[in-house]
């Protein structure tokens, strides 16, 4: 007998990707199966931002209120190789800002999304795994028709996915890049994923592949190893828990940064009454940046250079840290700121917040797989010391944050978003947008965006231009550097968003910058 099909909602940022995860909701399987499902979908549909050779974290909460956050990010190289390194730049051009990424063999970090999701699953699934992936061979096999956030996504990393043969017989089969419309497939991946269902995951870590990966890195200028990939570990963690509004957030803790850096912006707001300033106006947006800009200067003090300390959120976070800043944005307010997310929703209160990433790849395919590896040691986000200067063996940290916020110990709100160094101040607005403003989570979700960086405001459109004229009154600095963008733009991250509502409901919203979508079934 079957098992009996739970409602629930997921968001994601392809149809697909959503429709995998609430496939496994109506074969009986709980938000853990639908997570699973949807990451490994991804891996195909949404092939240019996540990879099983990426790294990503979970955020899991179960029905019976016991709170884990699965750590699956990608690891730094046991040795640093001497150089020649296979390591070079290319530009990345988002419409409004050109960021520039590293790739090719000495940029791809110790992968560990394969490894995560699979430990996921099998400590927090109810059905088999060859039915959560399932949905994933059966799109590798019979090909997806690009959609345009896809195609768009396909022509601004195209130097990277067609890098090699490999990468070209899958992005470009015709001898030009693939557009919107065009149909993908991925048949070595299919056969890479069958194997994993039916013989177990080991072969990327200890198998053909991981000896394949090895020995092209040692001949061709990479820093991986055999032992790196036989050693790599996914670890458990206790979420950083921070309270806002009254309500209850848990995020994702250090070595990462994103979750620290967003408790530090809230901190910083929660001293500031937002509802009363107005979604949008002058004042709200000053106050919005200086945070920003005011977490910035924070993590550089005493953050970065302390990660791994055991007691660095503590510290991070401790009055004696956060109270000077807190004045500062006063006094200033007085004076007057490749990546992909899923979040899933069960009806028994079970949720996972999920985000992985593959960088924006690494340019290199394991041969016959079809998997291209990550290029995390490449990404200058993720490397603030500066390229080849990582510590040896340690996980690496990241902005990813997954994040649920509670309601009197149940899941209220599951979102998370991709976006590199923009995932910490997209989630910061959106959960301000629900819990200071009082918006729905499609209006949460779709309302125009600001990101403070390096001295530069972005703003998308949206805002009152008097508003952002008035800004100079409050901060200077903001009316001198400006990005003015014409149109909302995947820059400004994914914040895919489920809500729960009374009597048993969902709401949500996949975040259209990111072709995001959202689905509920109650299956009654």
């Amino acid at each position: 007998m079957g098992r009996q099909p739970l409602g629930g909602a997921i968001a994601a940022g392809h149809p697909l990707t959503a429709e995998a995860g609430l496939e496994m909701l109506r074969q009986g399987g709980n938000a853990f199966d639908a997570a699973a499902a949807a990451v490994l979908t991804s891996w195909v549909v949404e092939s240019p931002l996540t990879s099983p050779a990426g790294g990503g974290f979970l955020l899991a909460y179960t029905a019976d209120r016991q709170a884990q956050l699965f750590d699956f990010f990608t690891q730094t190289p046991r040795q640093r190789r001497s150089p020649p390194l296979d390591f070079y730049p290319v530009g990345v051009n988002f419409g409004g800002a050109v960021q520039e990424f590293h790739i090719g063999l000495a940029s791809m970090a110790v992968p560990g999304a394969l490894k995560g999701i699979h430990a996921v699953h099998q400590r927090l699934g109810r059905l088999p795994f060859a039915a959560v992936a399932e949905p994933a061979i059966h799109y590798a096999e019979g090909g997806v028709a690009l959609n345009d956030f896809q195609a768009y996504c396909l022509q601004i990393l195209a130097p990277i996915l067609t890098a090699s043969t490999e990468g070209r017989a899958i992005y470009a089969p015709q001898g030009s890049l693939a557009q919107a419309g065009d149909v993908l497939h991925f048949r070595d991946l299919a056969e890479t994923l069958r194997g994993w269902a039916n013989h177990g995951i080991e072969g990327l870590y200890q198998g053909e592949m991981a000896h394949q990966l090895a020995a092209d890195c040692r001949q061709g200028g990479g820093h991986l190893s055999l032992e790196d990939l036989t050693r790599y570990q996914v670890q458990a963690r206790s979420p950083l828990q921070i309270r806002y509004r009254g309500h209850t957030l848990l995020t994702n803790p250090p070595p990462s940064s994103g979750g620290a850096l967003i408790a530090f912006a809230l901190a910083l707001l929660e001293t500031q009454d937002l509802g009363a300033m107005g979604f949008g106006s002058d004042r709200h947006l000053a106050t919005l940046a200086t945070a920003m800009a005011l977490t910035n200067a924070a993590r550089k003090d005493g953050y970065d250079d302390h990660i791994h300390s055991a007691d660095i959120a503590q510290r991070f976070l401790g009055l004696d840290h956060v109270q000077p800043y807190q004045a500062e944005l006063t006094n200033a307010v007085n004076r007057w700121g490749s990546t992909t997310h899923i979040s899933v929703l069960d009806a028994e209160g079970n949720a996972a917040s999920v985000t992985t990433s593959n960088g924006e790849g690494s340019g290199y395919l394991i041969p016959g797989t079809g998997i291209m590896v990550n290029n995390m040691l490449g990404e200058e986000d993720l490397n603030p010391a500066g390229f080849h200067r990582w510590a040896e063996n340690v996980r690496m940290s990241s902005m990813m944050a997954p994040t649920l916020v509670l309601r009197e110990g149940r899941p209220e709100v599951v979102l998370g978003s991709g976006g590199s160094n923009r995932i910490r101040t997209a989630i910061l607005q959106v959960i301000s947008n629900i819990l200071d403003f009082g918006m729905a989570a499609p209006a949460a979700v779709s309302s125009p965006r600001i990101h403070w960086e390096q001295g530069r405001l972005s703003l998308e459109p949206g805002f009152d231009p008097g508003a952002v004229e008035r800004l100079a009154r409050y901060r200077p600095a903001i009316a001198q550097e400006q990005t003015q963008w014409q149109a909302p733009s995947m820059f400004f991250g994914g914040v895919h968003t489920v809500m729960a509502q009374a009597g048993d409901r969902f709401a949500g919203a996949g975040d259209e910058r990111r072709s995001g979508v959202f689905l509920a079934d109650s299956f009654s």
